[in-house]
């Protein structure tokens, strides 16, 4: 068993640094490998990758803080865009990141939350990005037009029922930006994909 007055301090850290805690920054408050066993043997905490911590008991959006920790030069894409956007209305089992192709493969192996990785050249990674808020907490994620040449770009690999309601939901979309559309098409090779399956529908 773990002391009660372990746990509330542990507890009481945790949640001032955002639930998420690696290693180097528990031993600082004294909360040495002994420690934290016993914190994860009493479900108290689970390992997100090696050397990093969360608080399993914490508030809601808890998932997303963890990305933001984890990976603050990516940003949100894809199917998770999508859903934010009301493109999509099944909620992605993971998320979707955006990273520069040069990011080590090890950083997105991580066992909570589950998350999917689009590697892109590096210059390719701010294109269109913007700032979004998820539960509350802010984040970085790709604007409506990047995030539907996105789509198009991929779209060999989606589910066909996905990528045809993403295409008519920011054909519907009033805020879409047509000028923005053709820039990051252009940047994105996918000019021609835009014109024959967006185009025909504007």
């Amino acid at each position: 068993m773990i002391d009660e007055k372990v746990i509330d301090i542990a507890r009481r850290i945790f949640f001032d640094h955002d639930c998420i805690m690696t290693t180097a920054e528990l031993n600082s408050y004294k909360l040495y490998y002994a420690d934290i066993q016993k914190l994860l043997n009493e479900g108290l905490i689970e390992k997100v990758k090696w050397g990093y911590y969360h608080w399993v008991d914490s508030i809601d959006g808890q998932e997303v803080k963890i990305i933001n920790r984890l990976f603050p030069d990516a940003v949100l894409c894809m199917e998770t865009a999508l859903f934010y956007y009301h493109y999509s209305d099944r909620n992605p089992a993971e998320w979707n990141i955006t990273v520069d192709k040069n990011v080590s493969r090890n950083r997105t192996k991580i066992d909570y939350p589950f998350v999917k990785a689009y590697r892109v050249e590096p210059y390719l990674v701010p294109l269109g990005e913007i700032k979004g808020s998820i539960d509350f907490v802010d984040v970085r994620i790709y604007d409506r037009d990047r995030t539907i040449c996105d789509v198009l770009r991929n779209m060999s690999k989606m589910d066909k029922e996905i990528f045809n309601k993403a295409v008519q939901g920011y054909v519907r979309d009033t805020q879409k930006n047509i000028p923005n559309l053709m820039k990051y098409a252009k940047e994105l090779r996918v000019q021609k994909k835009v014109k024959e399956l967006i185009g025909v529908w504007l």
